[in-house]
């Protein structure tokens, strides 16, 4: 320690701002070495936890992707999931926010040691040209006291040999962290983008693309019969469609002697039943109305 802190005296005042570099570099390792330690112990667990559950239950895979949302492979996958009935296009989207927010963060102190890496060796640099010049102030060519020149030059000769090889072994480390912090988000990276294919693939095959399959088909459309009778009044027959039948209504009217029954709309094969409020109460064998097809099909 106390070697470290001669060092440090010797080297001048440029040793001061490279001291305080060195300890951010080490500090931002630490810190950054904790964070990818922490995501990739548990990031292949959560994911095969989640993508196993979102064949069966997106709200099972939403809650384990909800309890690992400290970590950013949670924060990825629960984004799309906490949606309702997304399509696969929001659902794509969502993930694609998600994603990019979390590389902003896995790239957390990258800015600082790259300006590390390129000031350091300037400051060593600074380092040097003070040193040359207090070696070159002390020398007293063809003067007196030559040995007290002599040892001033070399104490300015040692300040500028001790910033330059602090700058530059401090640049090295800081560009060594940064370079392997660099390889670990190009590795997350294709793992975020292949882990977002496979759960989005999973939700087209088993959620959204089953659950249009499943969807009821349209019920045809009905079918009305109006009709007029020269001695009931106004009645309706109604028959509901059921398993491919006409559904039928009758108006009959007793102010026309003509039976015209008009077909609305039909569908397949005629089935119904009759509801008079005539005078009678029902048709007669001789005024019984017969059906023709006057209409226009509706498909």
């Amino acid at each position: 320690m106390a070697r470290v802190l001669d060092l440090i005296h010797q080297g001048g005042p440029t040793m001061i701002p490279m001291v305080g570099m060195s300890v951010m570099t080490f500090a931002c390792a630490l810190e950054r070495a904790l964070f990818w330690f922490k995501l990739l112990s548990q990031e292949d667990h959560i994911v095969k936890e989640v993508l196993d559950a979102a064949r069966y239950d997106l709200d099972k895979a939403a809650a384990i992707a909800e309890h690992s949302k400290s970590l950013p492979i949670g924060r990825f996958l629960l984004a799309p999931l906490k949606l309702r009935k997304p399509t696969p296009e929001t659902f794509g989207l969502a993930m694609e926010a998600a994603a990019d927010k979390e590389f902003a963060q896995m790239r957390r102190g990258d800015k600082l040691l790259e300006s590390i890496v390129g000031i350091a060796p300037l400051l060593g640099l600074l380092g040097t040209v003070t040193g040359l010049i207090a070696t070159f102030s002390n020398l007293n060519i063809g003067g007196g006291g030559a040995s007290e020149g002599a040892g001033k030059a070399a104490a300015g000769i040692g300040e500028a040999l001790i910033t330059t090889a602090a700058g530059m072994i401090i640049a090295i480390i800081a560009l060594f962290f940064f370079r392997i912090l660099v390889t670990l988000q190009a590795q997350q990276t294709d793992y975020f983008y292949e882990v977002g294919s496979e759960l989005e693939l999973i939700y087209r095959q088993c959620w959204y693309e089953s659950s249009d399959s499943d969807e009821p088909a349209h019920s045809p459309p009905s079918s009305t019969y109006a009709m007029k009778s020269p001695k009931f009044g106004t009645s309706q027959i109604n028959s509901p469609a059921v398993g491919g039948r006409w559904s039928v209504q009758v108006s009959v009217d007793s102010g026309n002697t003509t039976i015209e029954p008009q077909i609305i709309d039909r569908q397949h094969s005629p089935s119904f039943s009759r509801q008079t409020n005539g005078e009678d109460g029902e048709l007669d064998n001789e005024q019984q109305p017969t059906l023709t097809d006057n209409s226009t099909h509706q498909d």
